[in-house]
């Protein structure tokens, strides 16, 4: 079995990003910039936006954050992204979600214009996935074909199961497959079989927030598995949908969490941004 590195693939895409991000501030004059708005003091959230920031330090970006109060109204926080989005210095805007409630999230990431959309949520981009027409795709499914792709791993004529079907992750990351020609089949609560559905796939991407639930015997011999969910088991120690120690010992391909499909996330939040600030000089 390979162990699929997420983390050691996203430091050298983070290394890649940063040659393409001093080439963009030497063509335009200035950096790349991602502005990330965090709302409320969710503790998670607040790690992740840490952590995005470093990273955008890391390669060469220039990040903006700004931090409202969970108490902001809908109006404060839309005037907030509406100046974020006529800021030529600011090329990318991210959301941090969950938000609080009373809050509107669909009315706020409308508000985001797609060339700014980053994160890959607006209709247009969703559509211009749909239709196989490039935009820019939400980062966690992005970085599993990434993976893929690094990994040399074959999409083309095999059959891909995708359990889950989020806006976030499962939905783009049947379309990203099925883009690549892929055959996919999309698993959810209500499918019949699931254990035999799942069984029959040559890659099986697991996005249920469910600790350990993809079992050994839901899997190929041979199959590639990636594990995009993340959770705390019942000792409180953080694991992913896939029970790894015993998937193990029949897939080809896994990849583990910590360490998996988690930094690519941020990697391609990264390469959405640079992305999209080389479009700007176009």
């Amino acid at each position: 079995m390979t162990l699929i590195d997420g983390k050691g693939t996203a430091a050298a895409i983070r290394a890649e990003l940063a040659v393409r991000a001093a080439a963009f501030e030497q063509k335009s004059g200035k950096k790349a910039g991602l502005a990330v708005v965090l709302i409320g003091n969710n503790p998670a959230s607040q790690i992740y936006v840490r952590n995005k920031i470093k990273a955008c330090e890391e390669a060469g970006l220039r990040s903006f954050a700004h931090y409202l109060p969970a108490d902001v109204s809908q109006e404060e926080a839309l005037a907030l992204i509406c100046k974020l989005a006529a800021d030529g210095d600011v090329h990318g805007i991210l959301v941090q979600l969950p938000l609080p409630r009373g809050l509107d999230a669909a009315a706020l990431l409308a508000a985001i214009p797609a060339e700014k959309d980053v994160d890959g949520f607006s209709a247009e981009n969703i559509g211009k996935l749909a239709k196989n027409e490039g935009g820019t795709v939400a980062c966690t499914p992005l970085g599993v074909m990434e993976l893929l792709h690094r990994y040399r791993i074959p999409t083309a004529g095999r059959h891909a199961v995708v359990v889950g079907r989020s806006n976030i992750v499962g939905k783009p990351m049947a379309m990203l497959l099925l883009n690549a020609d892929a055959t996919v089949t999309v698993c959810h609560s209500k499918t019949v079989g699931l254990k035999e559905i799942c069984k029959e796939a040559d890659i099986l991407i697991a996005a249920v927030g469910k600790p350990k639930f993809i079992t050994a015997d839901m899997v190929k011999e041979g199959a590639v598995v990636i594990d995009v969910g993340t959770s705390r088991d019942e000792e409180g120690k953080l694991c992913g949908d896939v029970d790894f120690e015993a998937v193990s010992g029949v897939a080809s391909y896994l990849t583990p969490v910590p360490g998996g499909v988690g930094p690519m996330t941020i990697a391609m939040l990264l390469k959405n941004t640079v992305a999209a600030a080389e479009r700007t000089l176009k």
